[in-house]
């Protein structure tokens, strides 16, 4: 079994920014692809970004590239969300995951493991 534990999530006006972290514990994090994703209200979970086992291979949907930065700490067994220039159509839960075969998907379905989600909102 794998525990994932989101934090940072809060409020914040439009150009500012926000880090998440999302701890993991229970089997060793260092294999494990990670993603993160969100759901807005009355939308559906919508994948945001994920980093391989290896660190330097990260992908991101469109809508947040060259504002969100995915990173790793395996030694602290924390991935990380960094949000700068944030939007009001950021609003959202955000969740990590973890995908044990270690590849990553933009496919929540292929994710074996997800945290309880952290709310983020942007005001305008």
């Amino acid at each position: 079994q794998v525990q994932l534990v989101e934090s940072g999530g809060g409020l914040v006006q439009a150009g500012g920014s926000l880090r998440l972290s999302c701890a993991a514990s229970g089997r060793t994090f260092s294999s494990y692809a990670m993603g993160w994703f969100r759901q807005a209200p009355g939308k559906e979970r919508e994948f945001v970004a994920c980093i391989r086992w290896s660190a330097g291979s990260t992908y991101y949907t469109d809508s947040v590239k060259g504002r969100f930065t995915i990173s790793r700490d395996n030694a602290k067994n924390t991935v990380y969300l960094q949000m700068n220039s944030l939007k009001p159509e950021d609003t959202a839960v955000y969740y990590c995951a973890a995908d044990l075969h270690g590849l990553g998907s933009l496919a929540s379905y292929e994710y074996d493991y997800w945290g309880q989600g952290t709310q983020v909102t942007v005001s305008s």
